[in-house]
């Protein structure tokens, strides 16, 4: 199971303990921001991108949408989402417990600096019904980012 390998992932900071299982599902930001009884701009999101020959995660705020201008100047490239097939690939995380740690395949971590308003956030930990709660910090040194970028819109206005 994904939630087991993502706690073993997590002995290495000693925050195996901490992940959060909840009796109902925490599979989309409405779901997780009820679950955890936070706002939905706090869930640590993680979307999966194509690369040219692998996948990539970004990890954005709840609220926050990708700017498809944003991403081509970062990346070099048009956006396109992985199918639910690819993401479980590429990650070993079904789709409703993705999450930058634990992965399957070793491929290249970004957050977005929508996250950064917040003290802390709650990434998923690789099932459909948990969390962990993260500062920042903690997000950026256990999914071994490449590094913060700015590639999405409507987070600003909150």
């Amino acid at each position: 199971m994904a939630i087991e390998r993502v706690r073993e992932y997590l002995k290495e900071w000693g925050r195996e303990n901490d992940i959060l299982e909840f009796d109902t599902s925490s599979a989309t930001v409405e779901m997780a921001s009820n679950a955890l009884g936070v706002e939905p701009c706090r869930i640590a999101k993680t979307l999966s991108f194509k690369t040219d020959t692998s996948a990539r995660l970004i990890v954005t705020a709840g609220d926050a949408k990708i700017d498809n201008s944003k991403f081509k100047a970062e990346f070099s490239m048009k956006a396109k989402m992985l199918s639910p097939e690819e993401v479980l690939e590429y990650t070993g995380h079904a789709i409703g417990g993705v999450c930058p740690f634990g992965l399957s395949q070793n491929i290249e971590v970004y957050l977005d600096i929508s996250l950064q308003r917040f003290e802390t956030v709650y990434p998923a930990c690789g099932s459909s019904n948990s969390a962990i709660q993260l500062t920042c910090n903690e997000l950026e040194q256990y999914s071994k980012a490449v590094k913060w970028i700015d590639v999405c819109k409507g987070w600003q206005d909150q």
